[in-house]
């Protein structure tokens, strides 16, 4: 399964840590989730596409962009 990395700049806590895996663990297709809040990173697996998982983080209330 490909795995995605995308830099969210607004994580700063476990609720924001909780908010995201919410939302992106939902999609179909997902494996998994990690978000790193010291980072303020989210690795996500799974075959779900770019579009959805950003629109995930964005439902969760968040801007993200790919890592660089």
């Amino acid at each position: 399964m490909p795995e995605t990395t995308y830099t969210v700049p607004g994580i700063s806590c476990g609720h924001c840590k909780h908010a995201i895996e919410t939302e992106v663990g939902a999609l179909d297709g997902i494996e998994s989730v990690d978000v790193d809040i010291e980072a303020k990173q989210v690795a996500v697996v799974g075959s779900a596409s770019d579009h959805a998982i950003r629109a995930a983080i964005v439902e969760a209330g968040y801007e993200a962009d790919p890592a660089a």
